[in-house]
């Protein structure tokens, strides 16, 4: 791939508008992410869009070396501004070519732009998987993010770490599946699970 710079805005603003359809009667409810209910997922995507957005900027210090197992996630009275605040800050560092080269750092772990890049697809497309699963809206991801989302899942579907990190043991879905479908499975979560 000659050009690595994957625009994360479409798939920030999807992730938006899902986020701005949660009621507050469902902020208690229970989510794929075992542990976490949806108020604990918003809280989740606004850390990890803060981390994600200082990753890019190379801006490193506590949102990019916390590492996201640390602490239960929660939201803040302000959360409903706050949220697609930093959801378009982080699609616009990472329009910077520079977000996507040299080294930066995410939860803790120092690794390539690129590769922190495509963490970060990989985090807006699945949780927000998470979140239209657990409020039951509708969810069709940006294609480029899901793809690379995809892509970057597969890469680690036989890490022998699998099930001690942030991903899950892979769930098997059928190779005739929809992409999605595919990627949710990689990432150890069940397609099939409802609310």
């Amino acid at each position: 791939m000659t050009d690595p710079i994957l625009d994360l805005g479409p798939q920030t603003r999807i992730l938006a508008r899902l986020a701005e359809s949660v009621t507050d009667e469902q902020l208690p409810g229970p989510t794929p992410c075992p542990d976490l209910a949806v108020r604990n997922l918003l809280g989740h995507l606004l850390g990890l869009s803060a981390a994600f957005r200082d990753a890019a900027r190379k801006d490193l210090g506590p949102h990019t070396d916390t590492p996201p197992n640390t602490v239960v996630p929660d939201i803040g009275p302000g959360w409903r501004e706050e949220l697609p605040k930093v959801l378009d800050e982080l699609a616009d560092a990472w329009r910077d070519p520079a977000a996507w080269t040299g080294m930066t750092r995410a939860g803790g772990v120092d690794l390539p732009g690129a590769v922190a890049g495509a963490v970060a697809a990989d985090e807006l497309v699945i949780h927000g998987w998470d979140l239209a699963r657990a409020t039951g809206s509708p969810y069709a991801p940006d294609p480029a993010a899901l793809t690379s989302a995809h892509g970057f899942l597969l890469a680690a579907a036989d890490d022998p770490n699998r099930g001690k990190g942030p991903f899950g043991p892979v769930v098997p879905v059928p190779a005739e599946a929809p992409l999605l479908d595919r990627a949710v499975g990689l990432s150890g979560r069940d397609p099939g699970w409802r609310r």
